[in-house]
């Protein structure tokens, strides 16, 4: 199959649904399910001996554990639940099959299914560069092709960026919304408007042990926001109110309801 000429009627889907029905059919009729709602089209694999790391994580945006199977995959799936135009994943969300060479069918299932604001889905595969087989690069391929022919975007990502990962990651400790205190967020959106220091403007709200976990909570929502590509966070690290909250609304315009 050329993956430049693939339809959405060449590819059959198979998945399994939130009430752990499993259902197949071709991608031009299944499409408009809620992907980020299933249930894993595969169990997660443990065994001695095992090779890659699996587990589950919780996720901010869905509530709930999204599962991976490898740490690259929780580190990706980590980025996701920290991108604020992100309302819903899942993992393993579907198996795609088509017919290969001499009528062989080849199967392939993406690692995500993420759901945007604007309601736009993308399907995400998660590999390094150095480890795509030819193969394997034909399956991207294809599946690119599918995706386009419903209207949802692919992607294909390897290693992220290691200063952004280390910072999000430290953040992602404090994305419960048990972090939360109304009172202490308020404060801090008030010192923070017109951007400070890290722990200047910690300090300025109270106590510290207090205020630390609230403030990187508000940096996990996108309230607050700061440079987590360059460096490090730190002591010194310039923080400011952020543009962007959850959906991609307008922090200042709603830091009534975030304090609140």
């Amino acid at each position: 199959m050329d993956a430049r000429e693939v339809s959405a009627e060449d590819v059959e889907l198979e998945y399994v649904s939130a009430a752990g029905v499993r259902e197949r059919g071709p991608l031009g009729r299944l499409w408009p399910v809620r992907f980020e709602s299933v249930r894993p089209e595969r169990r997660f694999p443990a065994f001695r001996g095992q090779g890659n790391w699996c587990g589950w994580y919780w996720s901010a945006t869905c509530g709930g554990h999204v599962g991976y199977e490898s740490w690259l995959e929780r580190d990706r799936l980590m980025l996701l639940d920290f991108d604020p135009l992100v309302t819903g994943m899942s993992s393993q969300p579907f198996r795609l099959s088509w017919a290969g060479p001499g009528g062989r069918r080849v199967r392939h299932t993406p690692d995500y299914f993420v759901r945007r604001d604007a309601g736009t889905a993308l399907v995400v595969d998660v590999r390094p560069d150095d480890r795509i087989e030819p193969q394997d690069a034909v399956k991207f391929a294809v599946t690119a092709s599918a995706c386009r022919s419903v209207g949802w975007d692919f992607t294909r990502v390897g290693t992220p960026d290691a200063v952004l990962m280390a910072n999000v990651r430290w953040l992602a400790g404090y994305r419960h919304p048990r972090v939360h205190r109304p009172d202490v967020a308020g404060r801090l959106m008030e010192v923070f408007a017109g951007g400070a220091g890290l722990l200047d403007g910690a300090r300025w709200v109270g106590d510290q042990i207090a205020v630390l976990p609230v403030l990187f909570h508000l940096l996990w929502r996108r309230i607050l926001t700061t440079d987590l590509e360059t460096g490090l966070l730190s002591a010194d690290t310039q923080v400011r109110l952020g543009m962007v909250r959850e959906g991609g609304g307008n922090a200042v315009a709603s830091a009534t309801a975030a304090s609140g």
